[in-house]
């Protein structure tokens, strides 16, 4: 692997990324196409959702499904298990000593934060054909450019984004996949992996699983910068909480995590009666949603919280680090 390079492109100045759903389901280049469901505030969703889900073809809708249950069904749930989905990825010695070379979680926490999550976010809720989702994963493949990242931690990487939610819905979700759900999800993130120039990609589920158990008993070992960048990744959740609360961050964050993680990244197993807590009080939620739900509906990047570009005020060209900035196209 190589270190980044050291030039950076002048600033540009930023224009609204946002792209905000109308009631008609119009707006070009904010969604995958397909109509925009609108509830009322008393009920917890609509089962429209749910039967346009099954209408469609797991592989060839892969994208419209996704982006249904990521925007509708499962909202926090996706945010939540793709966060702990990456937080798993420092347990792989490989990855972290890139991350933590480059610096970026120490120096700007946050705005690496918020990128990843705007880049994610950005194709899953529009796919790789709409615009913004194109632009997205190009600016993505485009920061990955300027290091030598071997195929197996990107496939390791692109399995935490399968495996994770999937598991999280199952356990805390209102309602688990459905296998047809399961398996649109799987050919998703396949067709993203294929996009980034993975090679190799395990054509099932059980496949990849096996794949990963492989890598994690090479690359799960203690490793200083596996702990540096969780460290750091749990300073940066301590900064979303008033400071008395602040203690609380490291031990709820990994109670939730798989245990095997923990000795990789150099962190103490939490008290079990916070674990105990934690899933307990996941668990109700999971039980109160099937009936209430003050979650927007939909809910998109644009009506949720941006800390570092307040407005969601961005260019996707100009997320990354300052060397990985482009113009406009």
């Amino acid at each position: 692997m190589t270190d980044p390079a050291p030039h950076a492109r002048p600033p540009q100045d930023a224009v609204p990324a946002g792209c905000p759903f109308t009631a008609g389901g119009k707006q070009p280049g904010c969604h995958v196409p397909g109509p925009v469901y609108r509830k009322p505030f008393w009920r917890a969703r609509l089962p429209e959702v749910r039967r346009e889900i099954a209408s469609l073809d797991a592989r060839r809708d892969c994208q419209r499904i996704v982006h249904l249950l990521t925007n509708y069904e499962f909202p926090f749930d996706i945010v939540r298990s793709t966060e702990i989905a990456l937080f798993h990825t420092y347990g792989s010695r490989s990855v972290s000593r890139l991350l933590d070379r480059t610096g970026e979680f120490h120096k700007r926490g946050q705005k690496r934060y918020d990128d990843t999550r705007l880049l994610i976010a950005r194709f899953m809720q529009c796919g790789w054909d709409v615009e913004a989702g194109r632009q997205s994963l190009e600016q993505m493949n485009h920061i990955h450019s300027f290091f030598r990242i071997p195929n197996e931690d990107f496939l390791f990487v692109l399995w935490t984004f399968i495996d994770f939610p999937i598991q999280w819905v199952e356990e805390y979700g209102w309602r688990p996949f459905t296998a047809h759900e399961r398996e649109a999800w799987f050919h998703y993130w396949c067709e993203i992996g294929r996009r980034m120039g993975l090679k190799d990609i395990p054509e099932d589920k059980a496949a990849y699983d096996a794949f990963i158990r492989d890598y994690e008993a090479r690359e799960f070992v203690p490793d200083a910068a596996s702990h540096r960048v969780a460290q750091s990744t749990v300073d940066i959740l301590a900064g979303w909480v008033p400071r008395p609360l602040r203690p609380l961050v490291s031990p709820i964050s990994l109670s939730l995590v798989p245990p095997r993680l923990l000795p990789a990244i150099q962190f103490e197993s939490p008290p079990a009666w916070v674990g105990g807590l934690v899933r307990g009080a996941l668990k109700l939620r999971k039980h109160v949603k099937r009936h209430v739900s003050l979650e927007r509906y939909p809910s998109t990047l644009e009506t949720t919280r941006n800390r570092t570009y307040p407005g969601n005020t961005y260019r996707i060209e100009g997320l990354g680090p300052d060397y990985a900035h482009r113009d406009a196209e």
